[in-house]
């Protein structure tokens, strides 16, 4: 499996909110993706097979040190195969081009061993409240 990984890598939204829906198991959703990745990301990440889009993670920042993952996702497919973990290291590459100390992520307890056992990234206790 050759998987292309591209940072700031070219999509569509359509075949992004594809990909969201099938890694997050929701529907389809119509998400303005281009545009939000123009005014507020830092860099992203994409990943392609034969030229399907596989795999995506977006990284904004603070404007200084720190750098935060968002919507990492792997076409289900394609899971267990590396495409994930590869998808992190090289958002952490850009953040650190980018002059980005630490890099942040929130994952639910299932992803524990994803995040923290093949990405490398440390535990730590974070709070987060659901504003709608």
């Amino acid at each position: 499996m050759d998987i292309d990984l591209r940072a700031r890598g070219e999509l569509t939204d359509p075949e992004l909110d594809a990909l969201h829906a099938a890694a997050f198991d929701h529907p389809v959703t119509q998400t303005p993706w281009r545009q939000r990745l123009a005014d507020h990301s830092l860099t992203w990440v994409t990943a392609r097979l034969d030229g399907r889009l596989v795999g995506f993670v977006n990284v904004i920042g603070d404007g200084g040190a720190h750098a935060i993952l968002l919507d990492t996702c792997v076409a289900p497919d394609v899971q267990g195969r590396g495409t994930g973990r590869a998808l992190v290291e090289a958002a952490a590459d850009e953040a650190r081009r980018a002059g980005c100390e630490w890099l942040h992520a929130d994952y639910e307890p299932h992803l524990v061993d994803f995040y923290e056992g093949a990405c490398g990234l440390r535990h730590s206790e974070a709070g987060l409240v659901r504003l709608g």
